[in-house]
């Protein structure tokens, strides 16, 4: 048997189970060639597959915007997701929580952005640990640093509602923030109004609200963000609504989140020289609390979601 990377991760390219490290798409690929991809990241919570409609609904209205052809229906795709979730269980005796990557590109064919080049559409699934975040980093909250260079493509050029596998605007927004030793980014539209981050929603909280970015400010409709509006933020009495918010609002804010379907709900200590609030009383700490509560009954109601 092939030697297996410490950190192995397990590969599914249009039903043929291999290694992540083992090549396996065409250099003619256009996801490789264009970024002519979209892609869905679920986790499992007590092995069940998250939020599992919400996620595929998404990626549904992400090829529809993109003109693209989904290769296999909602229910073969799951097949193939358990197959591949049991491979790598199988190679790595891995028995925790995964993180679950589909990708969909139109196909190859021959060199040109013309889509009617592609051939048929490739998928690949990638199956590897949900990564979990330190007691520690929870407890002393994230920095954000605001991008100054870049602004978010605006919805009118490539929306950010569309999760494409065009990520630059993203890496490079990031990339700055990074070099300010921050966590994580924030960024801002044309108009100066704060989106989200690289790869998070952003929530607020001033006093009993919590606020976050509306979808038209260019922002992905985030799975974890629409359960925050419609239960989360319910579960623990508080009032929850849509709000354009700018720079100058963060020191009149009490609180700072980021929301995806990895990291739930991931406290903020900072953005830039703006200090906010991050304690065990915490709204974000009570919010998280809340998002496990639903995961756990979600969990137990969708055996048949299980890998």
């Amino acid at each position: 048997m092939a030697h297996m990377p410490k950190h192995y991760i397990q590969a599914n390219t249009n039903g043929r189970l291999h290694s992540a490290e083992e090549p396996s798409i065409s250099p003619l690929n256009r996801g490789f060639l264009y970024g002519d991809a979209i892609y869905e990241v679920w986790r499992t919570h007590e092995g069940v597959v998250f939020t599992w409609e919400e996620h595929w609904a998404r990626l549904e209205r992400s090829a529809a915007a993109l003109a693209m052809e989904l290769p296999l229906t909602a229910d073969a795709m799951f097949l193939e997701v358990r197959r591949t979730a049991a491979a790598f269980r199988s190679q790595t005796k891995f028995g925790g929580e995964l993180y679950i990557r589909l990708q969909v590109t139109r196909g190859g064919g021959s060199i040109g952005l013309d889509t009617a080049l592609a051939d048929r559409p490739d998928y690949l699934l990638l199956v590897q640990p949900c990564p979990q975040p330190s007691d520690e980093t929870v407890q002393r909250g994230l920095k954000l640093s605001l991008a100054t260079v870049l602004r978010r493509n605006p919805v009118e050029a490539l929306s950010p509602a569309w999760k494409t596998g065009n990520y630059l605007n993203n890496i490079l927004c990031l990339r700055e923030a990074r070099s300010r030793g921050a966590d994580e980014v924030v960024i801002l539209n044309q108009a100066g109004e704060v989106t989200e981050a690289a790869v998070c929603n952003i929530g607020f909280v001033r006093g009993n609200e919590v606020i976050t970015p509306p979808l038209s400010a260019g922002i992905l409709g985030g799975i974890t963000r629409n359960l925050l509006l419609t239960s989360l933020a319910k579960a623990c009495g508080l009032a929850a609504r849509e709000g354009v918010i700018r720079p100058g609002d963060f020191s009149s804010m009490d609180e700072c989140f980021l929301l995806s379907t990895t990291k739930d709900i991931a406290p903020v200590a900072a953005i830039d020289d703006a200090k906010l609030k991050v304690s065990a009383d915490s709204v974000a700490l009570r919010l998280k609390s809340a998002y496990a509560e639903f995961a756990r009954g979600y969990s137990a109601a969708r055996p048949e979601q299980r890998v």
